[in-house]
């Protein structure tokens, strides 16, 4: 198990009252909640839940540009781009994909087991805080700590189970996560090098610990950070989120035993308290449809091609809108894994997982591509049938292919 160092990070303080219009500060990574949404709840009348977004927003600016560096320096076979020539690194790195070599051993079966650890970072914002269950302790007292633990080993069991990876990084990675972040703390992220899950302001969200496919969301974009290595901008940016929308998706249906025609297909069911007009953050199923509410305004994902948010590629607007138009592939999925039928995590999960970790994939994949190599994928493993027709299908269906 690798050691802990504490890793002091801003100080969070929330006041008491906030002025009429705040200032949001520029956002760089991600986490499950859109920046967007935090923006507009930094602008609510309610000083509670106002104070409780901008406080997170601020947290999240220096956070997030942490976890940036650290999947710049992931420890990823290939290393860094360094060859000449006309195109400057810089441009080179954006777009060489991560070569085969990249794609972990798969494990034998039985023979692995996750590392996990949880922390409590007791309202502080030094992380990763004191720790309070390791792997194979007993549960305690505190339900977030024992939920991010069964999170973790829910997410760790879908990729060693179902795919033969050992860990995000395909070589054993210990699982870390620090609950009760900061004071009201509105998020939950992988940071780059483990998880960090706030309380929620107990006015708009709950705590960011309730449900297990925020926590395979999360954790898969370190399984993304270590793979594809899709740079978090535009369309590449939407398909980091979609992957970790999926893989979370198929977290949540592994452990509730649902096959895609049973699976609700929601992304953050339970966040939203009682004052919410919503189910959850994203539908994979219906795009758009996740909540209606006064406070939050309307689900804004689109839900095929011909409604794609073309958004500047800037902080200001989510990256160009990469929890935007992830609903795009989300909802291609979807489709995808219905058609195919069964269980989402056998057939369809497993040609998403071959199509991040094959090592073709541009680390600037656009949906188009990515949509390619997903019927590519389906056809080198289960040849030109059903499976194969059913990938082509969704991607036509969301306008994407065809």
């Amino acid at each position: 198990m690798r050691t802990q160092q504490t890793r002091t990070q801003p100080t969070m303080t929330v006041p008491t009252t906030m002025p009429t219009r705040v200032p949001i500060p520029m956002l760089r990574g991600c986490g499950i909640l859109p920046p967007y949404l935090l923006q507009r709840l930094a602008q609510n009348d309610d000083p509670r839940i106002a104070a409780a977004a901008a406080a997170s927003l601020r947290v999240d600016t220096d956070l997030r540009g942490t976890r940036d560096v650290r999947a710049a320096r992931a420890d990823r076979p290939g290393g860094p781009v360094t060859q000449g020539g006309l195109i400057p690194p810089h441009l080179q790195a954006r777009t060489q994909p991560v070569p085969p070599t990249a794609t972990a051993p798969r494990a034998a079966a039985g023979r692995a087991k996750a590392q996990r650890s949880v922390y409590d970072a007791a309202g502080g914002t030094s992380l990763p805080g004191t720790l309070k269950r390791k792997e194979g302790g007993r549960k305690v007292t505190d339900v977030s700590i024992n939920e991010a633990y069964t999170g973790l080993g829910d997410t760790w069991s879908l990729y060693y189970r179902c795919f033969g990876r050992d860990s995000l990084d395909g070589h054993g990675l210990p699982l870390v996560a620090s609950v009760h972040y900061g004071q009201r703390y509105d998020n939950a992220f992988w940071d780059g090098a483990q998880m960090v899950f706030g309380d929620g302001d107990g006015v708009i969200f709950n705590r960011f610990t309730a449900s297990v496919d925020v926590i395979g969301h999360e954790l898969s974009h370190g399984f993304t950070q270590y793979t594809a290595g899709l740079i978090y901008l535009a369309q590449s940016g939407a398909l980091n989120e979609s992957i970790s929308d999926v893989f979370g998706s198929l977290v949540k249906q592994r452990t509730l035993k649902q096959t895609a025609d049973e699976a609700d297909w929601l992304i953050g069911e339970g966040l939203f308290t009682a004052k919410v007009e919503g189910v959850a953050l994203r539908s994979m199923k219906a795009p758009g449809t996740a909540y209606d509410d006064d406070q939050l305004g309307k689900d804004p994902q689109p839900a095929d091609m011909d409604h794609y948010d073309d958004l500047p590629h800037d902080a200001d607007h989510d990256n160009g809108g990469v929890h935007i138009n992830s609903g795009i592939p989300n909802r291609a999925f979807y489709l995808a894994a219905t058609g195919i039928g069964g269980n989402a995590w056998e057939k369809p999960g497993q040609i998403w997982y071959d199509t991040v970790t094959e090592g073709s994939l541009p680390k600037d994949c656009d949906f188009a591509t990515f949509a390619t190599a997903t019927v590519a994928a389906a056809e080198k493993r289960y040849g030109s049938g059903a499976e194969s027709e059913a990938v082509q299908q969704a991607w036509t269906t969301v306008k994407v292919l065809g």
